[in-house]
């Protein structure tokens, strides 16, 4: 099955959390928590742990984001865990990864597995799919 939906990020707040020991890189790694707000076949919001190595004035880098989502997939109550990652070089968006974290899902997404997708229109519409099985 496959659950459409867009999300805008509520709230995105850097932490203080470093790596230890300290690794000197071209890219500093850096750690935030994120809100976001979903809307279509996919309704709810989620709690995001982002990680990346990204520079801002140059638009290049890797994210990994660990998401726990509440809410519905196409009128199906739960909540679940999901991870994805991409990187940038500027323009583009590569090494994507997505997948829903085995025996996450709670509610009638329970033994919700599968995988997804993100992608940013050039509007900055923000979207996302899973393809999903239960049971």
């Amino acid at each position: 099955m496959r659950a459409k939906g867009t999300f805008t990020v509520t709230a995105f707040v850097p932490t203080e959390l470093k790596p230890e020991p300290a690794v000197s890189t071209g890219l500093p790694v850096g750690v935030a928590t994120m809100e976001k707000h979903f809307e279509g076949e996919v309704v709810g919001r989620s709690a995001t742990l982002f990680t990346a190595a990204f520079d801002q004035s140059a638009g290049v880098g890797t994210y990994v984001a660990m998401e726990s989502f509440e809410g519905s997939l196409q009128g199906r109550e739960g909540a679940c865990n999901f991870v994805h990652s991409a990187t940038t070089s500027g323009s583009d968006r590569t090494a994507e990864f997505f997948t829903i974290v085995p025996s996450s899902g709670t509610g009638e997404l329970e033994g919700i597995s599968g995988a997804g997708g993100i992608a940013v229109d050039a509007d900055g519409t923000h979207r996302i799919w899973f393809d999903y099985q239960l049971g």
